[in-house]
Formats: C-alpha cells, sequence, structure tokens
C-alpha cells in the first residue's frame, strides 16, 4: 500500500565512519547505537527500501546530538539529499535546543527547504520540555520558519529499552500549552498522549499536536490503531516507521489486522501527512526579510 513515511533517520556516511570516536562524547549516541536494535542507513538504503515498500515519499532526518557541529553535518547531508531527491524526499533539520546559534541554525535549514526540526531527544541533548524557559526559543524559531517539530517522547509505563527515557505526555502536553501555536508532532504516539483528547481541556489544547507511529510494533498490539479511530482522531496520526531500525511490513500487517475502515488506513498512511506537508509548502517569507 503506498504511503508517505513520517519519520526516518539517515546517517552521513561520516558519521558511520567515526561512530566510535563520536561516541566518546556523545552519551545518548553511544547508548543508542550500542544495543541489540540499532541499524545504520543511506540515502541510498532508503530509496531502495522506498522502491520495494511503496513509500512515495519519506521525511527525513539525522541524529540529535549534543554538539552543534555534529547536527551541522547531518543538516547539511539531508539537505544535499532533498536536492537530488525532491519528488522522493523532505528534509528536517537538527540543533541542540539550549546551544547558542540554534535559532540562526534552523533559519539557515528553512531557507534550504527543510520543512521540520527533528527527531529531537529530550533527555539526549538535555533540555527540558516543560519548562517554558528552556524551549521558548526553539518553539519561536520553528514557528517564525513555518517548521513543525518533531520531539521523542515514550509511554510512561511498560517495558524498559534503549532511548526510551521519562519524558511523556505530561512533558508534551506542557510544551503544547506553553506553545499553542507551535506545529508538534510527538512520535512513538506521544507516549499515550492522545487519549487525553478525551478531555475538552487538552483537546484545545493540543489543537496543533500531531503523532506518528514510529516503533508501534514493538510497543502496542495492532488493536490500539482501533481505539485511535474509535477515539475520532485518526486525522491526527501519521505513518512513521523509524526506519532503519523497522520497515513497513510490520506496520501494514498492524493495519490490516486492526480492522480499522479503508478511509483510515489512507489517512494515516499518507492523507494526513500530505495534507501537512502542503500546508508547510505554503510557507509565508521569513519574518525580517
Amino acid at each position: 500500500m503506498q504511503s508517505i513515511d513520517f519519520h526516518v533517520h539517515l546517517y552521513p556516511p561520516e558519521i558511520i565512519r567515526d561512530a566510535e570516536k563520536i561516541s566518546a562524547h556523545e552519551p545518548y549516541f553511544n547508548m543508542l547505537i550500542h544495543n541489540r536494535v540499532h541499524k545504520w542507513a543511506t540515502v541510498d538504503d532508503l530509496l531502495l527500501r522506498m522502491e520495494r515498500d511503496g513509500v512515495e515519499r519519506a521525511v527525513v532526518g539525522g541524529f540529535a546530538f549534543r554538539g552543534m557541529e555534529l547536527c551541522r553535518l547531518c543538516n547539511d547531508y539531508i539537505i544535499d539529499c532533498v536536492k537530488k531527491h525532491p519528488d522522493k524526499l523532505e528534509g528536517m533539520c537538527l540543533v541542540p535546543p539550549l546551544a547558542r546559534g540554534a535559532d540562526a541554525e534552523i533559519f539557515r535549514c528553512a531557507e534550504a527547504g527543510v520543512v521540520g526540526v527533528g527527531e529531537l531527544f529530550p533527555e539526549g541533548q538535555g533540555v527540558d520540555l516543560a519548562d517554558i524557559s528552556q524551549t521558548w526559543r526553539l518553539a519561536g524559531a520553528a514557528h517564525e520558519a513555518h517548521l513543525f517539530i518533531l520531539w521523542h517522547t515514550a509511554e510512561p509505563v511498560g517495558h524498559e529499552y534503549a532511548g526510551k527515557g521519562s519524558v511523556g505526555p505530561k512533558e508534551a502536553a506542557a510544551f503544547c500549552m506553553h506553545h499553542p501555536e507551535s506545529r508538534v508532532v510527538f512520535a512513538h504516539l506521544g507516549g499515550g498522549l492522545w487519549l487525553y483528547e478525551q478531555m475538552p481541556e487538552m483537546k484545545l489544547c493540543l489543537s496543533n499536536a500531531l503523532y506518528d507511529l514510529a516503533a508501534l510494533p514493538w510497543l502496542y498490539e495492532s488493536r490500539v490503531l482501533a481505539m485511535i479511530e474509535a477515539a475520532g482522531l485518526v486525522g491526527k496520526f501519521l505513518m512513521g516507521t523509524d526506519y532503519p531500525l523497522l520497515g513497513s511490513a510490520r506496520y501494514e500487517k498492524a493495519l490490516v489486522e486492526s480492522g480499522i475502515g479503508p478511509k483510515s488506513v489512507e489517512q494515516i498512511n499518507r492523507g494526513n501527512a500530505a495534507a501537512l506537508l502542503s500546508s508547510l509548502k505554503s510557507r509565508p517569507a521569513r519574518m525580517g526579510k
């Protein structure tokens, strides 16, 4: 089935080559690359997988390092990949949210054509998602540049895994309450944040929030998708595989087994993402330009 994959990680060849040296001063990177599920992927690997799996577009980013220079290296690679394959790829840029020059890097990448910022790792990059004094500059720059932000979030219960962390629904909701203007996507089903949209006040403050399905086959039974459909929230979910950790096959299986209707399948697989990307492509000129 045709899809738009909204959560893909690509690595510049230099990062793959120097991974061990980099991991010595990037603790979160060190943890994630030294576990049994980690895989590397370059743009060539992704394009082969897209052709095989019927993925029409992919939204791609690198790895969210603590160091700005490593983020810039990833950003340059992503920008180059998108320029070479504009019919297949959309780009996300990365910054350490608290670093000097983060907003300038966001604007540089926006002017080069990226559509989002992410996937950012709150704990890996040392930023408190619930602290407005730490998030206002990032949120403001992304809003001014007309970009969405993709945050890593995780469920506050259940099994532990490398990179899970403790940033979940409470912290994600606080970000939305502090920055209602931000277009934000919470990875991994928002750690369950979507459930709270059944509360009227939370539905309002989460009006600009979306969720992706990255790692769904490892986290939930497929019937969670039927619960999302029953809650009337299909329009807020994006297909995201977390490639290269997972490909499309297990997500397609989950969609079939969930029993949700064909319209819901199409929305999750590509319709919601296509609508979001279309709205982002109509970005106004940056303020002050």
